[in-house]
């Protein structure tokens, strides 16, 4: 299971995130102040994954609120459900015997780096070797999660003008690529404590999940 932006004068421009440039500064300002004043989020998205010699699709709703918790709800597979409360990483999929939890620090689930939106967002700091390149009418901020560089080797976001984030490519050492798309974006909107509880249902044990290696 498993989050655009800006002005930028130059047609093309990469830049190091020691050495960005005025305008892929502007940029990453973008972003964060965009997500920075947000309190919860709710966007309909697209997963697709390729790689171990799998090829999937599945679609669902993200649920975001600060600080620190997202509810992923996938439509298809119906009931498959990814959930952060803020404390544990939950990940249940209907028909299984068990549900795995595991604590929120210790999490390397390739959803993780969307926990740096709403209320904390610094890219510069979460993302190491930080770049920005002109993408058509958007932009794309690629770097390496910080915790996450012995399983990533590239997120990179799709970002538009206006600093929001519709796109985002997680390209792992494997040569797995996992990427999501976002539609229907609604911010701020009202979203209950209850919505990242998760109670196991009847029946179904937990076991903690491994620390990353």
């Amino acid at each position: 299971m498993r989050a655009g932006t800006v002005v930028l004068a130059l047609a093309t421009c990469v830049a190091s995130a020691q050495d960005l440039s005025p305008q892929s500064a502007a940029i990453v300002r973008k972003v964060d102040d965009h997500y920075n004043h947000l309190k919860t989020l709710r966007t309909r998205y697209v997963e697709h994954y390729a790689g171990m010699g799998m090829d999937r699709t599945e679609r669902g709703t993200l649920e975001l609120a600060k600080p620190g918790r997202m509810r992923w709800a996938y439509d298809v597979p119906a009931g498959k459900l990814f959930l952060l409360d803020g404390k544990y990483g939950w990940s249940y999929t209907p028909g299984d015997p068990q549900v795995e939890r595991i604590p929120a620090k210790r999490l390397d689930d390739l959803r993780s780096p969307l926990r740096f939106l709403l209320g904390h967002t610094e890219l510069r700091k979460e993302l190491d070797g930080l770049t920005v390149a002109q993408d058509g009418s958007g932009y794309r901020i690629s770097g390496v999660p910080k915790g996450l560089s012995q399983r990533v080797k590239m997120l990179t976001l799709g970002v538009d003008a206006g600093g929001e984030i519709q796109t985002m490519r997680l390209e792992e050492i494997d040569g797995a690529v996992t990427e999501f798309s976002f539609t229907e974006m609604k911010e701020n909107v009202p979203l209950g404590s209850k919505e990242f509880v998760f109670v196991p249902p009847a029946g179904v044990g937990v076991v903690d999940g491994l620390p990353p290696v």
